[in-house]
């Protein structure tokens, strides 16, 4: 495995392709990770980064810069002024994130019930790994067709992206492109349906006690 890489260097930044975007040059952390992304990260906007890459994206080197580009003709090129520290370490293997046992338990009785999802689903299998982590569970539906599910507590402007990067990765594979989504969760956010909403993907709250079958079955679908 490709070990993780993390450098400290004073740089500018520019990226190309559905718009234009540069950062003027400062100290920044750029990391680039064993699946073959690219992040750029400053010292005060938490975990998010401020440009970045996603896989599959090949990376030219030159004395003074990094240029990643991808299948999409985008480009971000890294300029360096200075290198303050690079680091190279193999973090091994992920064993995933442990959910909560509200979490988890949804994505079980949901697994057993696809159907309470509002559609004729058939499970294909839970945990469905991609190269960046396992989408909660793989369906497919009447017409066939391939259906990712993401499964929250509360659903958030975070699952809606962490499910958008599950469909990307999934639609690499011609077995089951193309692949929609749904977000699933007791409670979803105004803004996490806005973004679902413009990303074709379904949003769909479930009753935790109805699903293990205190309530009536009734659902709410947005």
């Amino acid at each position: 495995m490709v070990p993780m890489r993390l450098v400290i260097a004073t740089c500018s930044v520019d990226y190309a392709g559905r718009l234009s975007a540069h950062l003027p040059e400062a100290t920044r952390l750029i990391m680039l990770k064993a699946d073959g992304s690219v992040s750029v990260h400053s010292d005060d906007r938490a975990y998010k980064p401020l440009n970045w890459m996603t896989p599959p994206c090949t990376r030219a080197e030159t004395a003074s810069s990094w240029v990643f580009s991808n299948q999409k003709n985008e480009t971000l090129t890294i300029n360096f002024g200075a290198v303050h520290l690079d680091v190279s370490e193999d973090l091994g293997l992920e064993p995933g994130l442990l959910k909560d046992g509200v979490e988890a338990h949804l994505q079980e009785l949901l697994a057993a019930r696809p159907a309470a999802l509002g559609e004729n689903l058939r499970l294909v299998k839970r945990e469905y790994p991609t190269d960046i982590g396992p989408v909660d569970l793989l369906c497919r539906d009447d017409d066939g067709r391939a259906v990712a599910v993401e499964i929250k507590r509360r659903g958030e402007i975070d699952g809606v992206e962490q499910l958008c990067r599950y469909l990307e990765r999934l639609d690499l594979d011609g077995r089951l492109r193309p692949v929609r989504g749904i977000l699933a969760a007791q409670q979803i956010r105004p803004q996490a349906r806005v973004l679902a909403g413009a990303r074709g993907i379904r949003c769909v709250e479930v009753d935790y006690d109805e699903l293990r079958g205190l309530k009536s079955d009734e659902l709410k679908l947005f």
